[in-house]
């Protein structure tokens, strides 16, 4: 039997991969889900630089690797796998320093059995990276030879704040995000929200928050898009989702207390009611 939780609320979420799993935890929250993908993950339509990369690292031209995303991990494993041999890749891996983003890039670290020199603890943003490698490695950061796994788009801070650490960094690009095939549900949420017909949004990832907008650039409603989100809760994945948000100039109501998807929703849903009351007193 469902919790009251959301309580009968409309909630809107852009979530691609894991849709039918947020769908049924905001259904058991007590919410009327909808879910409209905002993003799909394509692989780069040349894999040079990573071969560019594997070539270096097989040359020993790196300190240290940095991975942010499981998935990219995984891919760039392919990739190398498509010209050199798999297990001589994985046993330098076992040989170099390596630091890990968070939960998904140390579990696929973790696959391939390679040990993990520094991972980053929660909320998992490259400020907590930066934090931690500067721990563990403090001023032998200086002079390293670096290679950073991107994931969808460079992480101009991350690079900067490695540069000024005296890191020499190579970019690393293994996939990108790009817009849904079909943009017809994101063209509906767009409508919905400016229609008031959504009370509470809900956003994974920093790229679900820019193709939303891109989205309603192209449909000419941007600032009805903006403006009704100031009238609709927002709860946001994490820090880095956040980031996004306020460049867009909306503040998140919620961030959980861990960012996962099921806390949340467990804990969106017990503030919603209150938090669009005080939106919508009327």
């Amino acid at each position: 039997m469902a919790t009251v939780g959301f309580d009968g609320l409309r909630v809107l979420a852009l979530e691609s991969r894991r849709a039918p799993e947020i769908a049924k935890l905001i259904r058991a929250s007590g919410g009327e889900p909808t879910v409209a993908p905002a993003m799909r993950e394509i692989p780069l339509e040349s894999n040079q630089e990573a071969l560019d990369f594997a070539a270096r690292f097989f040359k020993r031209e790196f300190d240290l690797l940095i991975f942010l995303t499981g998935v990219g991990i995984r891919r760039l494993t392919e990739i190398v796998e498509s010209q050199y041999d798999r297990a001589r890749f994985v046993e330098m891996l076992r040989s170099i320093k390596i630091a890990s983003r968070g939960p998904k890039p140390n579990a696929a670290l973790r696959e391939l059995g390679v040990p993990i020199t520094v991972t980053a603890p929660e909320p998992c943003t490259w400020h907590e990276l930066i934090a931690a490698m500067d721990t563990a490695f403090g001023p032998s950061l200086r002079g390293m030879r670096a290679a950073v796994q991107e994931y969808g788009a460079t992480n101009p801070e991350l690079l900067a704040a490695l540069a000024e650490r005296g890191v020499a960094c190579t970019r690393v690009p293994v996939y990108h995000w790009a817009l849904p095939e079909d943009l017809e549900p994101l063209r509906n949420a767009v409508r919905s929200i400016v229609a008031g017909s959504v009370d509470v949004l809900v956003f994974l990832t920093a790229v679900q928050v820019v193709h939303l907008v891109q989205i309603a650039e192209q449909m000419g409603a941007t600032d009805d898009l903006l403006k009704a989100i100031r009238r609709t809760v927002v709860l946001s994945i994490g820090p880095s989702t956040t980031q996004e948000l306020v460049k867009i100039g909306i503040s998140p109501d919620l961030e959980p207390s861990h960012p996962r998807m099921g806390i949340l929703i467990h804990e969106g849903a017990a503030r919603a009611g209150d938090l669009l009351n005080a939106k919508r007193p009327y």
